[in-house]
């Protein structure tokens, strides 16, 4: 039996469940090809490429993620779901495993400015910065990671609406989602100002935009 079977050998309902080893073996996989689309982008993102970075055989990436696109597509849900566990850790919140649509809610709330601090800080990052400028230049040419993309924005738009509604109980559901929807658009959009990318960052833009955000959320 090859290493590469041993490592998914276990199998529920047809599929390959992965063993410990071969769970690792796909975190550091995955952890290769972020780096590369990083650094070089999708167009020279290649399983080659790849396959290289992570020190193995092509035919072994591919055991895992038998296509580019299933691999690219890994890459950005570990990446959007790694942002929505930040956003969950800091409001307390936890979308329901069962239901995604369905939030816990704790008592007490988490300060609005420390939500805020929280999500800007993820732009501090050049490399999370970049990595989610390939997510949406993927998503505009590619219907299956521009369905990820969605799936990934209407989780972050109903765990924002969920919170400042927990806060704002007075109004209506249809304000909340409208506040959700803004927050996440003046947030998200800020990221290419305050990277560098679109224009240039300044310390009186960063004051206006966490006031701004802050206030979405509770004024």
């Amino acid at each position: 039996m090859s290493e590469e079977n041993e490592e998914s050998e276990k199998r529920l309902g047809g599929k390959p469940q992965l063993t410990r080893q071969g769970s690792i073996r796909r975190t550091s996989l995955l952890d290769a090809a972020e780096t590369v689309l990083v650094a070089k982008g999708n167009a020279d993102a290649s399983l080659r490429a790849i396959a290289g970075e992570a020190g193995v055989r092509v035919g072994h990436l591919q055991h895992y993620f038998p296509t580019r696109a299933d691999l690219i597509k890994a890459v950005l849900e570990r990446a959007l779901d790694r942002s929505l566990e930040r956003l969950a850790e800091t409001t307390g919140l936890r979308l329901t495993r069962d239901d995604p649509s369905v939030i816990e809610i704790p008592e007490g709330r988490a300060n609005p400015a420390d939500v805020v601090a929280v999500v800007l800080a993820e732009q501090e990052d050049p490399q999370l910065v970049r990595l989610y400028v390939e997510v949406w230049a993927l998503a505009a040419r590619d219907d299956e990671i521009a369905a990820v993309v969605r799936e990934f924005y209407r989780k972050y738009v109903a765990h924002v609406e969920a919170y400042v509604q927990q806060g704002r109980p007075d109004w209506s559901a249809e304000l909340c989602r409208a506040r959700a929807e803004t927050f996440v658009a003046l947030v998200e959009g800020a990221a290419l100002m305050r990277s560098g990318i679109a224009g240039s960052r300044s310390g009186a833009m960063d004051a206006q935009l966490a006031q701004q955000a802050v206030q979405l959320l509770r004024d």
